[in-house]
């Protein structure tokens, strides 16, 4: 149900999250959700799934202990990277949520990001995400910090 005066924030999945896939309950109560593709390369880990590498450049925030001010992140879009990506891209879901104080905390502990923690094996970071429509929005999304894994060229989890 959405809070009326809360704007939804985005969260992009590329991975467990998804429809069907075993970490799906954590997503119920989207208030949407589209297609998308980030700019990024993809690989399959060995624990059993996958991680996202973003361009250094993409990367428009850090998630914080704060989930409501992170949930209230917005960028003018004249700061946004070109909409159409120079390098490869990732396929995944959007989501539309607005519990942040709610959702937050619990896909960041699934997720294993602890603000500030070097040692996280993900960050929460907001990058630029094209909708299946064509429109580019600000989402949140999890992503580690050098490439690990086997690299799935398609961009795809499961390859």
């Amino acid at each position: 149900m959405h809070r009326p005066g809360r704007p939804p924030f985005d969260m992009f999945f590329y991975g467990t999250l998804k429809r069907g896939r075993r970490n799906h309950h954590y997503c119920g109560g989207a208030l949407r959700v589209h297609e998308a593709t980030v700019e990024g390369t993809l690989y399959d880990l060995p624990e059993g799934y996958p991680a996202l590498v973003v361009p250094g450049q993409n990367i428009l925030d850090v998630g914080t202990e704060d989930p409501l001010r992170d949930a209230e992140t917005r960028r003018d879009p004249g700061q946004l990277p070109a909409p159409e990506p120079e390098g490869p891209v990732v396929f995944g879901e959007l989501y539309a949520f607005d519990d942040p104080e709610k959702r937050l905390p619990a896909i960041d502990h699934l997720e294993g990001f602890v603000t500030g923690d070097p040692a996280s094996p993900y960050r929460r970071v907001l990058i630029p995400a094209r909708t299946d429509h064509g429109a580019t929005v600000l989402a949140w999304a999890y992503v580690i910090r050098e490439a690990r894994g086997t690299h799935l060229p398609g961009g795809r989890w499961p390859a």
